[in-house]
């Protein structure tokens, strides 16, 4: 009988797989990001996977570019010839979150808030901190017909307090309001306002010169790309961003709306987090479904990698043709955040083992009493694992501090029982399984800011 031949695996690049230790610093920024979301009120739910093709297919500017369209192999390549729909792998959590709206209205009571935490993939070209699979962390609330402004402030401020119970460098949650734009550049005599916008929305990653060339090669004069630039400009911690486009000279009662509005959210946010947010009307955001407040966020002195967290304002995505259902949402590109984090060695986990401890093994016979020991420490809520073998006690110390694991047990050391041993100290003390209380800070692994 002949070998099998050996399979050569070949890294996918843009699905990003964590090592345990990274896994702890993920699940502890999904439990910290879950709870502050139901702190707020905002119930669970998951959508599938998959939507319509046709239905992605202009919900998100470029999006025909990104979307991984999915077949059965047994198809030969397409379920159109067997009559049914063809289906894409979701971009993001809004357009399902708003199809979801709508089939469900009957059943939702309005407003409807929601928080989201899933897999979402899009088809762009991977580099540092942007993958083809990742997970983001959404929160929406919709209503029927008409959704009270209030919610638009919300949203950034609930990701304020995430923010500040994650051991994260400080975030600056930059606000504008998509009307400002659309009436400013109406006020200038342009009328490709989408178009116009996906250029502003460049501005970080060409840079003014370059988007000032591409404002004129899109048919706008020097003097209006020279406008549009003079107010993506403006960025106040309060609301003197009024006056400062005021003095640039253009009306329009659209520009009127935006100002009142984003007004309202930055006098908000000024009085319930006080420095969480600025007025950045830089902001365009290239999905063409917002149509009032928009979020982007960047790190303080890391601002170069972008933004973090995004959202805003929706009106028109969710309609089963009598009702619209608009919307205001904000999402965490949580893999985005941790694979900057984790590979600039600003957070780290305190250990790559959810134990708090090794339970030693004296000798395969002694195996059962190990196991008891175990048993009555996790019964007792302390994670813990029993040696994988009966080797040498040093061998099985070695075993835990390469894992991190705090605590080593010693079934029958002491003179009356148990011993444990504390393996950063070396202090070794007389334990009971069903008495002995482990330190709360080493109960479970710590994640903590590093880099500093």
């Amino acid at each position: 009988m002949s070998n099998p031949r050996p399979t050569k695996v070949t890294p996918l690049s843009g699905f990003p797989e964590y090592l345990p230790e990274q896994r702890i610093i993920e699940q502890h920024f999904l439990d910290v990001i879950r709870a502050t979301f139901e702190l707020h009120g905002f119930p669970s739910i998951e959508t599938r996977s998959v939507e319509p093709v046709e239905r992605l297919l202009g919900k998100g500017g470029d999006a025909d570019k990104e979307i991984y369209g999915i077949h059965r192999l047994a198809d030969g390549g397409g379920a159109e010839g067997h009559g049914e729909t063809e289906l894409g792998l979701h971009f993001d959590l809004t357009v399902p979150f708003a199809r979801y709206v709508v089939e469900n209205a009957g059943r939702l009571t309005f407003p409807f808030r929601r928080h989201q935490i899933q897999k979402v993939w899009r088809g762009e070209r991977p580099q540092e901190g942007r993958y083809r699979e990742f997970t983001q962390c959404d929160i929406d609330v919709v209503d029927v017909g008409d959704l009270a402004p209030h919610f638009e402030a919300e949203m950034p401020l609930v990701m304020a307090e995430v923010f500040a119970g994650l051991p994260i460098p400080e975030m600056i949650i930059q606000v504008n309001n998509r009307k400002i734009p659309e009436g400013f550049y109406r006020g200038l005599g342009i009328d490709d306002v989408a178009g116009t916008l996906r250029i502003v929305d460049k501005l970080d990653k060409i840079g003014p010169d370059t988007v000032a060339g591409l404002l004129v090669e899109a048919g706008n004069t020097p003097e209006q790309a020279r406008a549009c630039l003079d107010l993506a400009a403006i960025r106040t911690p309060d609301t003197s961003f009024v006056e400062r486009v005021r003095d640039l000279g253009v009306e329009h009662p659209v520009l009127d709306e935006g100002l009142a509005a984003l007004s309202a959210v930055i006098e908000t946010g000024a009085a319930a987090a006080p420095g969480a947010m600025v007025a950045d009307l830089r902001i365009a955001r290239g999905l063409d479904y917002y149509t009032g407040t928009v979020y982007e966020t960047q790190l303080v002195g890391y601002e170069s990698w972008g933004s973090f967290c995004s959202g805003g304002r929706y009106d028109e995505l969710a309609s089963d043709g009598k009702n619209t259902y608009p919307g205001v949402g904000i999402s965490i590109g949580l893999s985005r955040l941790l694979g900057l984090l984790i590979g600039k060695g600003l957070v780290g986990a305190s250990r790559r083992s959810p134990s708090a401890v090794l339970v030693a093994v004296t000798d395969e016979g002694s195996r059962p009493a190990s196991v008891a020991v175990a048993t009555a420490l996790r019964s007792r809520g302390i994670p813990c694992e029993v040696a994988p073998a009966a080797a040498k006690f040093g061998k099985q110390i070695r075993f835990a501090e390469r894992r991190g694991i705090p605590f080593v047990w010693f079934p029958g050391a002491g003179e009356s029982g148990d011993q444990v041993k504390d393996i950063r100290s070396g202090e070794q003390v007389d334990a009971q399984a069903s008495t002995w209380q482990c330190p709360q800070e080493d109960l479970r692994p710590q994640v903590e800011r590093l880099g500093e």
